[in-house]
């Protein structure tokens, strides 16, 4: 069954296919059948600049789980990286949360 769960975002920055590096234009986060890996229903992340044709695509198949990890690791990098602005740039920031093991 197709889930039809499809977002689109802006994207700037650069992927790598093969050995070539290309600009980014937008990000593809869906939920779908896996199309590569042995896999049933994945979160599919494609990196894309459409302008440059089909070869600048940069696409990635993941368990549901993995993606809840990604997303969790991309939240905790994002959140020290705001932090670590805010301190070159003179702002003021929230302390730092410190885990407790």
């Amino acid at each position: 069954m197709c889930t039809s769960i499809v977002e689109i975002v802006r994207a700037d920055g650069m992927a790598k296919r093969g050995d070539q590096w290309f600009p980014l234009s937008q990000a593809v986060v869906a939920y779908d059948h896996a199309r590569h890996a042995p896999l049933g229903d994945v979160i599919t992340l494609d990196f894309l600049n459409g302008t440059l044709g089909a070869g600048a695509r940069a696409g990635v198949e993941l368990t549901l789980e993995s993606a809840k990890d990604l997303r969790a690791a991309l939240d905790r990098a994002i959140a020290a990286a705001d932090f670590e602005e805010a301190e070159v740039r003179g702002k003021s920031a929230p302390p730092r949360l410190v885990r407790v093991a």
